[in-house]
């Protein structure tokens, strides 16, 4: 009997296809597929580097401003949503999946680098060792971090805000509409998948390379050859697997806060072990030094005096790489953040990763070019120069309990990769299942599989470099996917912003329904605390009633309309059109005596109200002790006001 599945076919064997095919391609032909590769990002980098630069100024500029205007208050969710995680999780899970990896391979090394071949001061002097900093912020800062911002932006708020998918093609909804689901919306889900799969691959093959090296360095009777890199693929792909079936709760949730401990407790030993109070010093200044060149650089294309190669083989480079990771760590990225504001998500996003990596880049990279400037650490300058890899371990030399330190950096390197494989296997399966779920656990260990004997192929063969070029090359498309996610974005937001407002603002003034309860009465309503049989009873013999009363009231007016019951709750909707119909829901919830949401009744300890919910998510307020008719006039308010809505978008969309 074959095993339950949950794929979406277009995507999931086109996907599978497309891969193998790259895969043979690379194997086979390594040094043709990475010359032929080259060429096409050359191509980009010297005729379209303008689009690259300034794209990526359109995406911090726009992330910023959703960020500050009136959109921030949306949440990413219905708004009665509360976040899935706490902060800390959260941002620990962020800081993984997002570079973390990176801050390992290039937290010496990318200084180091500058520091001898600066692009504007003369190498190895401290204006070369100033510039060396800035240029490392502004590479790995908050334009890194607003790239992923509007794939993750995108996918979250039309998931959890107008349930559609958790997938790519939802982005483009506003612009489209429903052929989402045909060709358009598979060919980006498929895009994403195949980015997703040579970005965590290539990464997972690179990174055995500084594993292996630092195996070496530790114990001398391992090798650094091809073969022990394959038995650490094998490792760490069956580790992710284990993981696998732990779920996003349990397993990549877990390994995340690991490797935030780990990465702070390696961060804080630096530093105190090396310059501490100089480090400090850096850290501010490179932070002011960062910030005040930010709107410069962000737009330098060094158009006045050409310097093509440079530009293309560090600043080109790396945006072209954080957008090729885009769709992996955006789709992650989402999945985690349901029940934020848009304004607590972004800013969480652009700012705190961003700070943890400028502290990390000053407490290495500072450390690294005091080590070589005033301490005469040529070996680690050769290090560099020569292998990548070992510079981190080279490193420790300069240090106090170097073997230990090394130890450390080692089990951060293995649980990085371990996250990272994890939770592209969960990506991939959510975009290849059609965004379900609750997909079974064997398609995401077949996920988890193949991406080590895709990473152990290429590496066997020598066609990992390749695969990395073409990841990088694909970015130019995917940039003009997300210019147009920021305006399909745009626009959805300003609907939801419109109907917010009217909902809020939008007052009938007319005083529809009467009623002869006293004031006395009202009061005893308002300081009660009722329990869960009072709101049961007030739900089957008041509220319902009223609600079906207004639901023939729109039959016979020739409008659907329709009633349904779950419990311990009950909706009228009018109209068929998930984008359009109107919902006027009321739910029991629980609270315990300070007023917190329960998830669990207790009825001797907890009260209960019944609130109305409409399409949009709850809305805080109780109808609890309402008689009949000041529910319908309720129903009927909340109807005007949606009209109201529906006329000023109206009125827009003619304006427009």
């Amino acid at each position: 009997m074959l095993p339950k599945a949950s794929i979406n076919p277009p995507v999931f064997f086109s996907s599978v296809f497309i891969i193998a095919m790259m895969v043979l391609v690379s194997t086979v032909w390594p040094q043709e597929a990475g010359t032929a590769f080259k060429s096409v990002q050359s191509w980009f980098e010297h005729k379209a580097g303008w689009f690259y630069i300034l794209s990526v100024a359109i995406f911090i500029l726009f992330i910023i401003f959703v960020m500050v205007s009136r959109f921030g208050d949306i949440k990413l969710g219905p708004d009665h949503a509360v976040p899935d995680y706490s902060y800390k999780s959260w941002i620990a899970m962020l800081f993984s999946a997002g570079m973390g990896i990176g801050l390992m391979f290039f937290g010496v090394a990318e200084p180091v680098m500058h520091y001898l071949a600066p692009p504007d001061a003369t190498p190895e002097s401290i204006a070369a060792a100033k510039d060396a900093m800035k240029i490392t912020f502004f590479h790995w800062g908050m334009h890194a971090w607003a790239i992923y911002a509007v794939v993750a932006l995108s996918l979250a708020y039309f998931s959890y805000r107008h349930k559609l998918p958790l997938l790519p093609r939802s982005a483009f909804y506003p612009l489209i509409g429903d052929k989402i689901y045909g060709p358009i919306g598979h060919a980006v889900d498929t895009f994403a998948v195949i980015g997703t799969m040579f970005g965590v691959a290539t990464s997972l093959g690179f990174g055995v390379f500084q594993i292996n090296s630092g195996l070496s360095y530790l114990f001398s009777s391992i090798p650094n050859n091809v073969t022990v890199q394959v038995i650490l693929i094998v490792v760490i792909t069956a580790i992710a697997t284990l993981s696998v079936f732990s779920g996003l709760d349990k397993g990549v949730k877990r390994l995340s806060e690991l490797n935030l401990g780990l990465a702070i407790l390696l961060l804080v030993a630096v530093l105190l072990l090396g310059p501490t109070v100089s480090l400090l010093q850096s850290f501010v200044q490179n932070t002011g030094g960062y910030l005040s060149d930010l709107v410069s650089k962000t737009f330098n294309l060094y158009a006045y005096d050409q310097k093509e190669d440079w530009i293309g083989g560090w600043t080109l480079l790396y945006w072209g790489w954080w957008v090729s990771w885009s769709p992996f760590v955006g789709t992650f990225i989402a999945r985690v953040s349901r029940g934020r504001t848009i304004r607590e998500f972004l800013v969480g996003i652009l700012f705190v990763p961003s700070s943890i990596t400028f502290l990390w880049m000053t407490v290495f990279g500072n450390t690294a070019i005091d080590a070589i400037m005033n301490h005469g650490a040529t070996y680690l300058a050769d290090a560099v120069s020569t292998d990548v890899s070992v510079a981190l371990f080279k490193f420790f030399e300069h240090l106090p309990m170097s073997n230990l330190l090394s130890v450390i950096a080692l089990c951060l390197v293995v649980t990085f990769f371990v996250t990272s494989s994890d939770s592209g296997s969960l990506v991939i399966d959510n975009l290849s299942s059609g965004g379900d779920e609750s997909a079974p656990v064997w398609q995401r260990i077949f996920w988890a599989v193949l991406q080590g004997v895709v990473a152990s192929i290429l590496l066997i063969a020598g066609g990992l470099q390749a695969l990395q070029t073409a990841a990088i090359a694909s970015a130019l498309p995917f940039l003009i996917v997300m210019l147009l996610m920021c305006l399909g974005l745009y626009r959805a937001l300003q609907d939801d912003w419109l109907k917010l407002n009217s909902v809020q603002l939008h007052n009938t003034s007319v005083q529809f329904a009467k009623t002869n309860m006293s004031a006395k009465d009202r009061i005893e309503v308002l300081v009660s605390q009722p329990t869960h049989a009072q709101a049961q009873e007030f739900l089957d013999d008041i509220a319902r009633p009223a609600l079906s009363k207004v639901c023939n009231m729109f039959k016979e007016m020739s409008v659907q309309a329709e009633i349904v019951q779950v419990d311990e709750r009950v909706r009228l909707v009018l109209g068929n059109d998930d984008t359009s119909r109107f919902v006027y829901g009321l739910r029991i919830r629980a609270f315990n005596m300070n007023g917190v949401d329960m998830e669990v009744f207790d009825s001797e300890q907890d009260y209960y109200r019944v609130e109305v919910f409409l399409e949009h998510g709850g809305q805080q307020y109780d109808v609890m002790g309402y008689t009949e008719e000041q529910i319908i006039a309720d129903i009927v308010n909340q109807y005007e006001r949606y009209l109201h809505y529906l006329h000023l978008s109206n009125s827009e969309l003619v304006t427009e």
